[in-house]
């Protein structure tokens, strides 16, 4: 993943060093280049030059649409990118399977199933032919949007089923806790002669972990290499850990730290550091701490887990001191939000945040409504308590 991170970023600074002489000698690109150009650009996450050249197409083909729909969700404007769709569609481009993969995959992070359904039946009403990707990113987006019945029956009505489906299908029920579900996945994708990859061992150890399941989660660890030849990465091996720290074992998940190839990868430290956190361990919660962020400075919410070990320890004055080194050091955690989808908007809020149009109207009906239960003078439990109004 990360050679091909590395290779993207070589291509889109050759592309745009290419761009800039053109500019310079005053080569005006024709049509085609453009389209080229503005993948280049949308794909790499800079839309801003992306929406230059789209605007400046004269013929705009299914081709630009698409770069422009992707590069919005991997860009994290999954709402932009479902109003790209939809204008696509009003000057009647016809979509295909790369502009559904697209959608799928900004209505899950949306969860917005309205939005996902509509898309589902236009591409069943064009009869257009589905590919591996947009199998799984279907399911996925069914899975994420929480209607579960709904993500294994378009599995079930797959002609051809892989590890990426598969996959897709486990995931999305490990995504709501169904870990006996994974788990029954997994040998049953076996059973038809499909080999499971590093993902998807990965969700595997990760129902484990959430289902409390160590002797089954490390049997699966170390099937990996011992029956497909699969190195464990450094992901597993931080599933491994959370698996032995949710169940308290700390000192075992040290060891195994110590014992794996894995020691300098961060995320193996953020794991045992959170079940310290949990456990109230606050010398191996020091030491977890101190090795994660000599490898990782910047993560912000392992500085805020850091903290709160400490403040569950009866630490406080350390919890302080914490925070002040984050803040310090000019790292800021990643802002928590919540939204909501009706008549097939998302709306998203924020702590503090007024930028909705109807803020006004939502902070008003919460006072109301705070003022309405501080005067109610009863228990949740008491079912034929008179509410005033």
């Amino acid at each position: 993943m990360l050679l091909q991170e590395c290779k993207q970023r070589k291509e889109y600074t050759k592309g745009k060093r290419i761009h800039a002489q053109m500019a310079v000698v005053g080569f005006a690109p024709n049509e085609y280049l453009k389209v080229k150009l503005l993948i280049l650009y949308a794909l790499s996450g800079d839309l801003q030059t992306a929406w230059i050249l789209f605007r400046s197409l004269l013929l705009r083909d299914l081709i630009p649409w698409n770069a422009m729909i992707s590069g919005h969700v991997q860009k994290g404007l999954e709402q932009e990118g479902l109003y790209m769709y939809y204008d696509m569609r009003h000057h009647r481009v016809v979509p295909d399977q790369y502009t559904f993969a697209s959608v799928f995959r900004g209505c899950s992070a949306l969860a917005s199933l309205e939005h996902g359904m509509r898309a589902h039946a236009v591409m069943i009403k064009s009869r257009i032919k589905s590919n591996i990707i947009v199998n799984s990113a279907l399911v996925d987006m069914y899975f994420k949007c929480s209607s579960v019945s709904d993500g294994y029956k378009v599995f079930d009505q797959f002609s051809t089923r892989n590890v990426i489906t598969w996959t897709s299908l486990m995931s999305g029920y490990g995504y709501h806790g169904k870990v006996s579900e994974v788990l029954k996945c997994f040998d049953k994708m076996k059973e038809e002669g499909c080999r499971p990859n590093s993902v998807t061992f990965l969700v595997v150890l990760t129902a484990c972990s959430h289902g409390g399941l160590v002797g089954e989660g490390r049997e699966y660890f170390d099937s990996m290499k011992r029956d497909y030849g699969i190195e464990p990465e450094g992901q597993h091996y931080a599933a491994m850990v959370d698996i032995l720290g949710r169940a308290g074992r700390l000192q075992e998940a040290y060891e195994f730290v110590m014992k794996s190839p894995c020691k300098k990868h961060a995320p193996v430290w953020g794991s045992l550091l959170g079940a310290c956190r949990n456990y109230g361990n606050v010398k191996l919660l020091e030491l977890a701490a101190t090795k994660y962020f000599e490898l990782d400075p910047t993560n912000g919410g392992n500085y805020v887990v850091f903290a709160n070990g400490y403040a569950s320890c009866g630490l406080l004055d350390a919890a302080s001191k914490v925070r002040r080194r984050m803040e310090d050091a000019g790292v800021k955690k990643d802002t928590g939000y919540s939204q909501i989808e009706l008549q097939g908007e998302v709306h998203r809020f924020m702590t503090d945040d007024k930028s909705h149009r109807l803020s006004g109207k939502i902070y008003k009906k919460v006072q109301e409504m705070t003022s309405v239960f501080m005067h109610v003078d009863c228990y949740p439990d008491d079912l034929d308590a008179s509410y005033p109004v």
